[in-house]
């Protein structure tokens, strides 16, 4: 059973994309007022712009403040018939497909916002700062809908043409190869981005712990997680990481340690940490010759849990309880909380669970009830459920019916060999 904590990762990257600047007419020399050049060094050469329209610079600027404003209406108004042909101008339709490319990822059309984003820049027709910004905004579209590779590519596209090197570039390239696997150059990416700015954003430091923990060096994510937490101890993201790379390392001291620190300063607030660090406490007891201590605490976290009403009295969590009450030895306090998981319970293995123990104290007839509910219900094991059934109804002197419950038994792939041994040695035949 796997009880680590996923990562908290981004979906996506954070896409910082914005609207191209407004549109200058070709022919204005306010086109070449003080703003900074944003790609001095690129390599693409930028081509003469063909606005001269003063009618289409007045309906694409309309456009793309009705983008910005989140009125699709009003931008489909001005910017779809520059788009159809309504204006001679590459430029201006250039703009307009990238007006219209933002309302679609904003409707969550990623596919239609990179089909408009692709056209608008194969247009050409565009200083080289806008053409950059769209280029940019391609790869980011790009990972929204999950187009990894074809992210990367653009993202390196961008960079050998636009001759520019930014941190959210290569948190983004980061990104980008953790989800294609590429661990190390997720690292190198992410360390990149980081040696760029004097702000990084702290989510950078997911993707490079979970590239980290994926590539075999445990290790270094725990150490990368406890400084984080111990930066931001009052922090549940933090917290959460930490705890996730402890487990993937397999450190369940240190992950208990962590988190027993946290309850002693009121940090453990949640359900989920609460359930957390029982199983943790359970896992250890299952890893230990003496289990008893471990199973003990896993039981008693469980039950803080509930008693300050932050841990439900769920079906899942009387399962926890009577797991870890059972590998303590208290089989009555097992077999309590089984039985409280029964009526909730999405499948028959409480019920089950409930039965093995009943048989343990010879009680066939509560038993056998208990496992025929479980089996009914849908449970992982049916031919552990017919062996446990042969066994009550063995204890019950039914001879007949053990014999009966041995062939369903035989007739289950992990049982098959146990059940039919039994049936040869008891002169029966499948």
């Amino acid at each position: 059973m796997k009880h680590a904590k996923a990562f908290t990762m981004l979906a996506s990257a954070v896409l910082l994309f914005s609207l191209a600047s407004s549109p200058v007419l070709a022919d204005s020399s306010s086109s070449k007022d003080k703003k900074e050049v944003q790609y001095p060094n690129a390599t693409r050469v930028a081509p003469k712009l063909d606005l001269t329209s003063e009618k289409d610079q007045k309906n694409i600027n309309a456009g793309l403040d009705a983008v910005a404003a989140g009125d699709k209406e009003k931008a489909t108004q001005y910017l779809q018939p520059i788009i159809d042909g309504g204006s001679k101008s590459k430029y201006a339709q250039a703009l307009a497909l990238q007006g219209m490319a933002t309302i679609k990822y904003n409707d969550s059309d990623f596919k239609g916002a990179i089909d408009l984003l692709q056209r608008s820049l194969s247009n050409g027709v565009m200083p080289n700062d806008t053409y950059f910004q769209l280029e940019y905004e391609l790869a980011e579209f790009q990972v929204a809908d999950e187009q990894y590779q074809p992210a990367l590519d653009t993202i390196t596209k961008w960079r050998a043409e636009g001759k520019k090197e930014t941190a959210n570039s290569y948190a983004l390239e980061g990104n980008v190869d953790y989800r294609l696997k590429k661990y190390p150059e997720a690292i190198a990416a992410i360390k990149k981005a980081q040696s760029l700015t004097d702000k990084p954003d702290p989510n950078w430091n997911q993707i490079l712990m979970a590239s980290y923990s994926e590539s075999g060096q445990s290790d270094k994510a725990a150490q990368m997680a406890q400084q984080q937490l111990s930066a931001n101890p009052n922090d549940p993201a933090a917290l959460d990481n930490s705890l996730s790379v402890l487990m993937q390392a397999q450190k369940y001291p240190e992950a208990i340690q962590l988190m027993e620190k946290a309850r002693a300063s009121g940090t453990l607030k949640s359900e989920m940490d609460y359930v957390n660090l029982s199983k943790l406490y359970l896992i250890q007891a299952q890893s230990v010759d003496n289990p008893v201590p471990d199973a003990t605490k896993s039981g008693q976290v469980l039950e803080e849990g509930i008693s300050k009403g932050i841990v439900k009295p769920s079906a899942d969590n009387y399962i926890l309880l009577g797991e870890a009450a059972e590998l303590a030895g208290n089989n009555s306090k097992a077999l309590d909380s089984y039985t409280k998981a029964i009526p909730t319970a999405k499948d028959g293995e409480s019920a089950v669970n409930a039965a093995r123990l009943l048989l343990e104290d010879n009680k066939y007839s509560q038993a056998k009830g208990l496992l025929q509910q479980g089996v009914d219900k849908g449970v992982k094991s049916k031919g552990t459920a017919y062996m446990l059934l042969a066994k009550a109804e063995l204890g019950l002197k039914n001879k007949a019916g053990a014999i009966a419950d041995m062939k369903l038994a035989a007739q289950q792939p992990d049982t098959a060999e146990k059940a039919q041994e039994w049936l040869k040695s008891n002169g029966t035949t499948k």
